[in-house]
């Protein structure tokens, strides 16, 4: 009869012990996957505006049909471009070869070399073929003037694919230029396009338009 009153006991303790423990696993359980959440969302930081780290990053990414045809690899690469100035960068993509030589025929390398922290609209080639031949002639042979178109594609100051939305801006040549647009698609003056913009050099952030611009004054 001892014995078996023993035996319920046991048997009745072990029952009442048994919810303890299960409770006790499923916390832990629970603790364990709240941790790894945990470090999970620590492990992608958010920028201000909510974006996780790396949908910031690609957002800060050159962008428009223009940048497919940048090089890979090489100075005139994305990064080989980001290493160098603005003069320098622009003198290494071939697309830009006759803004560069614009540039040099109005003495401006060193100028926009020096330069901190500066944005510039750079036309393409074809931009510039787009300007009757005889009137390209009589601009590129008369410096003052060449300076002066030049310098209406400089804004001394970085502007970010945001503030392009609806912005303007003094540029160098002292008048004012406008810009428009969102996503990936801008203008400038509501004429020249974006085609690759976002271009970062040492100096400068860089939007190559298809278009060059004049200023007003």
């Amino acid at each position: 009869m001892n014995t078996r009153i023993r035996r319920t006991a046991v048997t009745l303790a072990a029952a009442a012990v048994l919810p303890f423990a299960l409770s006790a696993c499923s916390d832990d359980s629970n603790d364990s996957a709240q941790d790894n959440s945990s470090s999970a969302a620590a492990s992608a930081p958010a920028s201000e505006d909510g974006m996780s780290g790396s949908d910031a990053s690609m957002n800060d990414e050159p962008f428009g049909p223009a940048c497919a045809g940048v090089p890979d690899e090489g100075a005139g690469s994305f990064d080989g471009m980001a290493k160098d100035p603005v003069a320098t960068a622009a003198s290494n993509n071939p697309a830009l070869s006759t803004l560069v030589a614009a540039v040099t025929k109005a003495g401006l390398v060193d100028t926009l070399n020096n330069a901190q922290d500066i944005t510039v609209f750079a036309p393409t080639n074809d931009a510039f073929a787009k300007i009757p031949k005889a009137d390209l002639d009589a601009v590129l042979n008369d410096k003052e003037q060449l300076t002066k178109i030049l310098t209406y594609h400089v804004v001394g100051q970085k502007l970010a694919p945001a503030d392009l939305t609806n912005g303007t801006f003094e540029t160098l040549e002292k008048s004012k230029l406008t810009t428009s647009g969102s996503g990936e698609s801008y203008t400038v003056n509501d004429s020249a396009k974006v085609v690759c913009g976002n271009v970062k050099t040492a100096n400068a952030n860089v939007y190559i338009i298809d278009t060059v611009l004049m200023p007003t004054s």
